[in-house]
């Protein structure tokens, strides 16, 4: 009986630890508390909806993403949290595809607070702060502002059917590019 009983405790702690990503946070909302959003100060296009909406940060750091022999090109941008991403290059980090994105627990980086916002723009690569999470965003911008805890630390550079196709769980490879 213990067993079962902590079987499904640590179903239930899974559970809520993956609701970061690809979930709502229902507990405040960026309309409520007047919180910072992904597109305040976004260098944005909005002509072509099948690439990313923010536009890459001019002289910003490329970067290739390995999802199996699918390749996501990135710029990353100058970001306290970026930058620690990128002294960690190459790296490799486990996602899996929910509604939205791909996401995965990752290491815990620095983040300036003023950088912490809600929602995204769509091909946004972001860090949640709250869990960690490494997470590529590439759909449902328009409903996103519910979802809080954000760094932006770059976008990918590809259309976003590249990466909206894929399905499943990998083991991003994540490198410089040349």
């Amino acid at each position: 009986m213990k067993a079962k009983r902590f079987l499904s405790v640590l179903a239930v702690c899974a559970g809520l630890m993956l609701a970061g990503c690809g979930s709502e946070d229902s507990s405040k909302t960026a309309e409520a508390g007047g919180d910072n959003v992904a597109k305040d100060g976004a260098v944005m296009q909005t002509e072509d909806k099948t690439m990313p909406t923010r536009k890459p940060m001019e002289g910003g750091t490329k970067i290739n993403m390995y999802f199996g022999d699918t390749l996501i090109t990135g710029v990353l941008n100058d970001s306290e949290t970026a930058k620690a991403l990128i002294a960690k290059l190459p790296y490799t980090q486990k996602v899996s595809r929910y509604s939205h994105d791909f996401c995965g627990v990752t290491e815990e980086l620095p983040y300036n607070e003023d950088e912490v916002h809600y929602g995204w723009l769509n091909g946004d690569i972001d860090y949640a702060t709250n869990a960690p999470y490494f997470t590529i965003l590439f759909e449902d911008e328009d409903k996103s502002e519910q979802y809080g805890y954000q760094v932006n630390i770059g976008v990918i550079t590809c259309p976003l059917e590249t990466i909206s196709s894929l399905d499943g769980d990998y083991d991003v490879r994540i490198e410089l590019a040349e």
